[in-house]
């Protein structure tokens, strides 16, 4: 105990005198943290002295490669894995109060033959985070590896409930919530989409400031990503700009992307490309997880044409891109109309929802 402790000490005193944290750095502070024997108030300090240096692409990598370590993996066999298994999941943190714009999205990316690992918890910084929303539309959440791992084989889908898959984050809670408490946000506020157990090879991210698209971009890369894209949205709420973790229909989005080992590019995305209906924030708006279950089903049924649509068209062609299951935005917001207006996406919803009854 004391020898971790001391660790965690040294590390939190290199932080504060602006010394970034080597690989093997990392690793020994992630041990501390993991660790039911160091107290929560040293791992508070250590993350706000983290915090307060700025993580720069190097460390939010070592910490991911760390992590990803000790969380359980679903055994995958080799034709699952050689699929290009897709994730869409935004880090929270917008506070804006959409509905589930990327669970929709990953059912109706699913249904057009991709194969999506799901990663997401219940709410925190929302009103219903995906697993809230799924579970109301009648999705098991509390997959065992083995069963995810067959969901992905049979069905191109699975939830991954982020606190079955990452039992070491246990330790690590009570620090995040004395960080919490004091209004200081922790490296954890964005690693949860690179932490994905089933490790897949392309990812849309959802981030919420635009300044953090290409670093995680860059980790993503790091990580073995071989496609990936990460955004962040410009809307306006009470009269100032604000950023979804979502690409936004209300304003220019931020996008870092990259397609190849080498390329990557960063760039700015206009809703004006897009077919988009005038609209406004509240017109994305969302509730409580039952209120948002409703508002996917309507979405999948063809019954809401409006805004909201609009939203996950955009998101689910960015999603359908990065897949290789369409050549373009615009190809991939035609697929993704084509994919609601015939009833695939809502069968997939259903499919899914019989499949773990």
């Amino acid at each position: 105990m004391f020898y971790r402790s001391r660790v965690l000490e040294m590390l939190t005193q290199q932080l504060a005198d602006r010394q970034s944290l080597s690989g093997p750095d990392v690793a020994r502070a992630v041990e501390a943290l993991t660790r039911p024997d160091v107290a929560a108030e040293m791992k508070a300090e250590f993350l706000t002295a983290l915090a307060r240096k700025g993580e720069v692409v190097s460390e939010i990598a070592a910490f991911a490669r760390e992590l990803r370590a000790k969380s359980l993996a679903p055994p995958l066999d080799a034709e699952t894995r050689s699929r290009q298994i897709l994730d869409v999941c935004g880090t929270g943190g917008d506070r804006l109060n959409t509905f589930n714009i990327s669970t929709t999205v990953a059912l109706i990316v699913a249904s057009a033959g991709v194969t999506v690992a799901k990663h997401g918890n219940r709410a925190i910084t929302s009103q219903a985070g995906s697993a809230d929303v799924l579970e109301a539309l009648g999705i098991r959440i509390d997959l065992e590896p083995e069963e995810a791992a067959r969901g992905l084989r049979e069905h191109h889908f699975a939830f991954f409930f982020a606190p079955k898959y990452h039992p070491a984050f246990r330790e690590i809670a009570p620090a995040r919530k004395l960080c919490a408490a004091r209004g200081q946000r922790t490296i954890f506020n964005f690693l949860g989409p690179l932490l994905n157990p089933a490790h897949p090879a392309a990812q849309l991210i959802g981030v919420p400031r635009p300044e953090l698209c290409q670093p995680i971009a860059a980790v993503l890369q790091m990580l073995g990503a071989r496609r990936g894209m990460v955004v962040s949205g410009a809307v306006l709420a009470g009269g100032v700009v604000c950023h979804l973790d979502e690409l936004s229909t209300l304003g220019e989005s931020c996008v870092a992307e990259f397609y190849q080992e080498r390329g990557f590019c960063v760039s700015m995305l206009s809703p004006r490309n897009f077919p988009v209906q005038p609209s406004a924030l509240a017109d994305l708006a969302g509730s409580d997880r039952q209120a948002n279950a409703e508002i996917v089903r309507r979405l999948l049924r063809g019954e809401d044409r409006g805004p909201k649509r609009d939203a996950v068209l955009l998101n689910s062609a960015a999603a359908l891109f990065v897949a290789e299951k369409a050549a373009s935005l615009t190809e991939g917001w035609e697929l993704a109309g084509e994919l609601m207006d015939s009833g695939r996406a809502l069968g997939k919803l259903e499919q899914l929802a019989r499949v773990w009854k």
